[in-house]
């Protein structure tokens, strides 16, 4: 059995539902082991307050023994600049004898993995740090077509956002040149059940924070990507090495 450590928003009640549920459709067994943050809103002051805690959260997953340790929160990241993940991920590594992923990395890798350049995403985020997100992913080679931001700022509420309104607010993007849909951008929007929907309605790859947080959790286990149900990225997509972005 593989123990799956995770560090999250003491807020964040999705992500321990999402990543879990994906995993058991897996052949390997996990576990799941959890140390939470605070933060309640959203903003950038209570990002950085939060990341400020996270030497403790390792030290306590280190204790458990984790195999692999995800740091759950994509925009805590995604807000303090370009290049982030790969930062806190080499920090961590040097904390835990573990495989250290990011929900930040793993939407970057499992993007790559599908070959995809030009994207679109759904975000419940405030406008501004929406932005920030899109700025990110830019920064990190890709073209962001559309977005959209729900403007919730209170995390809790995040986690109760309706499968409907993430799906309108994707019908509301100009698709047209995207190569995927980032259907959540957020390990806390719930967003799971949408996304194999979503690929059928919307006829191109769709993942969220969630699919390739799973996703970049098996390849960095040895595991094999797939699983059923998840999209394109979680059908055997990711099997080969993520192409590098160029220009």
């Amino acid at each position: 059995m593989k123990r799956i450590g995770l560090v999250v928003p003491s807020s964040n009640v999705t992500v321990e539902t999402e990543i879990p549920a994906l995993l058991a459709r897996h052949p390997e067994a996990f576990s799941f082991h959890s140390s939470r943050m605070r933060m309640h809103r959203v903003s950038p002051e209570e990002l950085r307050a939060m990341n400020a805690q996270r030497e403790r959260c390792v030290d306590e997953l280190a204790d458990a023994g984790v195999d692999a340790l995800l740091y759950a929160c994509l925009v805590a990241l995604m807000a303090q600049g370009p290049g982030e993940h790969q930062r806190v991920e080499k920090a961590v590594r040097e904390q835990v004898d573990a495989v250290v992923l990011s929900s930040a990395g793993a939407l970057v890798e499992g993007l790559q993995a599908l070959g995809a350049r030009r994207i679109a995403l759904v975000t419940p985020y405030l406008r501004p740090l929406a932005e920030q997100v899109v700025a990110y992913l830019e920064a990190e080679g890709f073209t962001v077509v559309d977005w959209a931001a729900l403007e919730v700022g209170d995390n809790a509420e995040v986690g109760c956002i309706p499968g409907d309104r993430v799906l309108g607010a994707a019908r509301g993007l100009d698709l047209s040149t995207a190569d995927a849909l980032v259907i959540s951008a957020c390990v806390q929007m719930p967003s799971l059940d949408l996304v194999a929907p979503a690929e059928e309605e919307f006829g191109l790859p769709v993942l969220s924070a969630a699919t390739a947080g799973a996703h970049a959790l098996l390849r960095g286990l040895g595991l094999d990507p797939v699983l059923p149900g998840a999209g394109r990225l979680l059908a055997g997509a990711g099997r080969a090495a993520p192409p590098t972005i160029g220009a």
